[in-house]
């Protein structure tokens, strides 16, 4: 029997992408596990179960400070589903794969260039481990390569994470979001100097008509940097949602005019992924890895001049109400990311030789 050990132990944030990506890919291993396999999963404490009832060919091991090693031999295979996992083998297992999910702390003007040099060492040492090397996107594997080096024994393959099917909105607007009284543009995702978010309030200035609806995370100082901004700039059509659960999230998706996501640094950009699944217009960034996640479908703003992000949103909102397939279109390109496609690669991978 061929024996996985997967790293799914940042489950315990599922506010996260990296926390999302760990529940999903362990969820569709197991949907798609073969006769013949063995998989064991590290969890957090408490949360052995998590992807099914613990059987012959279904194991957990809970996180904690005696497991940070595990004794040599035990696995065939061995999989850290990010680059800055806690936990390794003491030793070689029989194949040990590493996914590399972004670099993005080379873009942090926040980090010394010492500090760079140090994360980046360490996930050196990490390659240096691996038989294996997957990244989420092609763009990080270009940065990967660029900055660290890969062995050319170590293959290395884009395997893309997929998007969740949205719950079914609520019909009534969430009493989290009362503060929603008009149409409303969208972003959605942690509020952080590297998501450029302060380009936006141009928008909300162009557009007193409509609210700019800011979701996610907002207890970093940039967030009170938003808005002390729109109050300099006379705005009060900017809103700041804190995070939202899945529910909320759906309604915010399905019932806002545009998603907005003018990001400097991303591995992926699953948010983009989520709203072009249901057919709503995305204005991107054209930076890292957002031109491969929008694809011909979405809109980019090719420079942050408020008058160049303005005029973006104008005219991308004419073109897709005067195209009346723009919305099926970007389905098609949401639905080229399934967590199916990233378990069947990776159960592909677990059994190559």
């Amino acid at each position: 029997m061929k024996t996985i050990f997967v790293d799914t132990e940042r489950i315990r944030d599922l506010n996260s992408g990296l926390g999302q990506t760990c529940l999903h890919v362990g969820q569709e291993l197991v949907r798609q596990q073969p006769t013949g396999t063995s998989l064991t999963f590290l969890v957090p404490p408490g949360q052995t179960g998590v992807f099914g009832e613990p059987s012959g060919t279904l194991h957990y091991r809970e996180a904690g400070w005696r497991y940070k090693l595990y004794s040599p031999g035990q696995f065939d295979v061995w999989h850290n589903l990010h680059q800055d996992g806690a936990y390794w083998p003491a030793q070689r297992p029989g194949k040990l794969i590493l996914t590399i999910n972004d670099l993005n702390f080379l873009e942090r003007a926040d980090y010394s260039e010492a500090k760079k040099k140090r994360k980046l060492a360490a996930v050196q040492r990490r390659i240096d481990r691996a038989q294996v090397l997957t990244t989420i996107s092609d763009y990080t594997g270009t940065i990967v390569r660029g900055h660290l080096n890969v062995p050319e024994t170590t293959p290395l393959q884009t395997v893309y994470i997929g998007v969740s099917e949205l719950p079914v909105p609520p019909t009534d607007q969430p009493a989290a979001l009362t503060g929603i009284g008009k149409p409303f543009f969208l972003y959605l995702g942690v509020l952080h100097p590297k998501k450029n978010i302060h380009v936006l309030l141009a928008l909300a200035q162009a557009f007193p008509d409509y609210q700019l609806v800011l979701a996610g995370r907002n207890d970093h100082p940039y967030a009170r940097h938003i808005s002390e901004q729109a109050s300099q700039l006379g705005v009060d059509n900017v809103l700041q949602t804190g995070p939202v659960d899945e529910l909320t999230k759906s309604w915010l998706y399905n019932h806002c005019e545009a998603f907005l996501f003018p990001s400097l640094s991303e591995g992926f950009g699953l948010p983009v992924v989520e709203a072009m699944s249901v057919g709503k217009p995305v204005f991107l960034s054209r930076l890292t890895s957002l031109p491969e996640v929008g694809g011909r479908e979405a809109f980019y703003f090719d420079s942050f001049d408020p008058e160049v992000v303005v005029e973006t949103l104008r005219a991308g909102m004419r073109d897709y109400y005067d195209d009346p397939l723009k919305a099926q279109r970007l389905q098609w390109q949401a639905n080229r990311f399934s967590w199916e496609n990233t378990g069947k690669q990776y159960w592909k991978l677990y059994l190559g030789s």
